[in-house]
Order: C-alpha cells, then sequence, then structure tokens
C-alpha cells in the first residue's frame, strides 16, 4: 500500500469520517487511493495553514467536533499504541486541559537521539500530568532545527518531543486561530463556491506558512498549546537512510550536491536521474566521485540494489 493508503487505514476504528486535501493535480489519484475518503481539491499546494483553513471551510461538521490533522507521508510501525494515544487526547486534551477551555493539541514524537533534521517541542514540565497512558503539558514553545550541540542538549531534557506536525483540536478552535492569527478564512470563504475564484484567492496568497508558524507558535506563546509525545516507531521518511531502515534495506544515504566529491565503496549505490527517471549505478571499484548533478550516495545499499530499484521504478518523472 502507499503511504496515504496505510495513513487512512491507521484510522480504522478510530473514525470513518475522512477527508484528504491535495493539490487538484493529484485529485485522482487520491480518489483511487482513498476511495472513501472526501477529497478536498486545492488549486495548487500552498503549505499547510491554507490547507487546513480549507478543509475547516468546506468540511461542514459541528463546531465541536474533533479534527485530527496528519501528513500522509509518514510511517508508524505501532498502530494500535498510535490510535490509543489519539483517543486519549481526542477525549481529555482537546476538550480542555489546564485551565484551558479548548486548546489546540500537538503530539509530538519521543525523541530518541539528538537529531537536527526536526524541530522540537518544548514543554511547561511544572504542569505535566499523567492522563492514561501519556503524559501531557502545557507547550512553551516551538523551536525550530537546532544546531548538534543544542540537540544533544534537548535530547536529555525531560518531555521534549520532536515536531512531528500531528494535531488534534476541536473545528471551533482551530477556525477562531485562523481568524485571529491569519487572514485565510476571511480570504478564502468568499471563494469556496467557484473553482475560478478560489484559484485567485490561493494565487494572492504572498507568503505560503505552515500551521506552525502561521498559529501554533503564536497561540504557545499565548497559552493556548498543549502537548504529549508518542513513542509508535514513526518515521516522517525525511532522509535517504530513514527510506532505506523503512524499506528493509542495508545502508545509509547522503545527498550529493553539484561541485562535491565523495568516496565510493564496491557496495555503495548512487541514484541519479537518467533521462528524466531516477536511477541506480553502482560503482565498479571504490574511488572518489564529483557530482555533476544532485545525487544520493547509499553507503553499503549493494547487496540491496532490487530493493531500491523497485522503489524508483514506481516513482514518477522526478521533480526538480
Amino acid at each position: 500500500r502507499s503511504l496515504l493508503q496505510e495513513t487512512v487505514a491507521r484510522l480504522a476504528g478510530l473514525t470513518d469520517d475522512i477527508a484528504v486535501v491535495a493539490d487538484r493535480r493529484y485529485e485522482q489519484l487520491v480518489r483511487d487511493q482513498a476511495p472513501g475518503a472526501t477529497i478536498v481539491v486545492e488549486p495548487q499546494g500552498r503549505n499547510t495553514a491554507a490547507a487546513i483553513a480549507l478543509a475547516t471551510l468546506v468540511i461542514d461538521r459541528p463546531e465541536e467536533d474533533v479534527m485530527l490533522v496528519l501528513p500522509a507521508d509518514q510511517t508508524i510501525l505501532r498502530p494500535e499504541v498510535f490510535r490509543s494515544v489519539i483517543r486519549t487526547a481526542s477525549d481529555h486534551l482537546a476538550t480542555g486541559a489546564f485551565g484551558i477551555e479548548a486548546p489546540l493539541v500537538t503530539l509530538g514524537i519521543s525523541v530518541d537521539r539528538p537529531a537536527t533534521e526536526y524541530g522540537y517541542l518544548i514543554p511547561d514540565l511544572d504542569r505535566g500530568m499523567e492522563i492514561e497512558e501519556i503524559r501531557a503539558y502545557p507547550l512553551l514553545r516551538f523551536e525550530e532545527k537546532p544546531k548538534p550541540s543544542r540537540a544533544d542538549g534537548l535530547a536529555r531534557q525531560d518531555g521534549v518531543a520532536w515536531n512531528g506536525g500531528i494535531f488534534l483540536w476541536r473545528r471551533s478552535t482551530i477556525r477562531a486561530a485562523l481568524e485571529r492569527y491569519t487572514g485565510l478564512l476571511q480570504s478564502l470563504g468568499p471563494m469556496i463556491g467557484s473553482a475560478t475564484s478560489l484559484q485567485h484567492a490561493y494565487e494572492a496568497i504572498q507568503r505560503p506558512v505552515s500551521i506552525d508558524y502561521a498559529v501554533m507558535e503564536s497561540a504557545a506563546q499565548s497559552g493556548h498549546v498543549v502537548m504529549a509525545s508518542m513513542d509508535v516507531g514513526w518515521s516522517d521518511l525525511g532522509s535517504w537512510s530513514s527510506l532505506l531502515a523503512a524499506l528493509g534495506a542495508r545502508g545509509t544515504g547522503e545527498v550529493v550536491r553539484p561541485g562535491e566529491t565523495v568516496t565510493v565503496e564496491p557496495d555503495d549505490l548512487v541514484v541519479r536521474r537518467l533521462d528524466g527517471q531516477l536511477g541506480v549505478i553502482a560503482p565498479l571499484e571504490g574511488g572518489t566521485m564529483t557530482a555533476t548533478q544532485p545525487l544520493a550516495h547509499l553507503r553499503g545499499a549493494g547487496p540491496d540494489r532490487s530493493i531500491i530499484e523497485r522503489l524508483l521504478g514506481r516513482c514518477t518523472l522526478a521533480e526538480d
């Protein structure tokens, strides 16, 4: 199954009221892969703040209904634990916690190493509490992707979590926050009845921003965000190394930019664009390679070349 299909399947037992927000270029693909879902079609991708705003306008539900927001391209190895955390957060956090009547909730990922590729959630440790199987806190702030020395310190702090882009809130709560911190509901709302008008409204969004930047960071500073972390075998597949691990392949990966030189070994693989497609080449012997185009250097992945080639064979034309 695709990552989208896995994300939809992961919600089984939680809800069958599922919506997917998708760029119109992928509308038919999403309809084919998620036939039971409501499809909210964006004229073009303008980051997560616009996508969530459009969803709250198009999907007509009671204001007090709880809305779960998930990226469609993550893997979770322990879906039962994930569903349990979602139930607890929906019942005990999104409906009110820490004296906040209806908080915005962010569900972070338990930190197991000093990662520099993720943002971090910083909790108010003085006010944490156990709720069933999770420990929740008011969120003090979001912290952007840190430098290695800062990441090392964060990884040692209690309660700190990676920002996985997973959110939970009442429909009324996120709508109020969008109205307070952005003008998206006001600009998109009158346009949703016309595809042409909505296209123009999207084109007028001068700075596409994430929901984190548009809403959550300011809301945290105002004391309106609650966090909890979960250990569910999560990966955002944000690097070649994490992708190899998810595929069950050996090796680690790095991106090599044009002009950079790397040392390659006979059991390495190199992924590059070949005639508009992503293809694999294998060094015949060890040595150095200078990139003339962006490459992915997969160290030690040679024995699992067939796995990599099967994956790349399912890819469409690579985008710049």
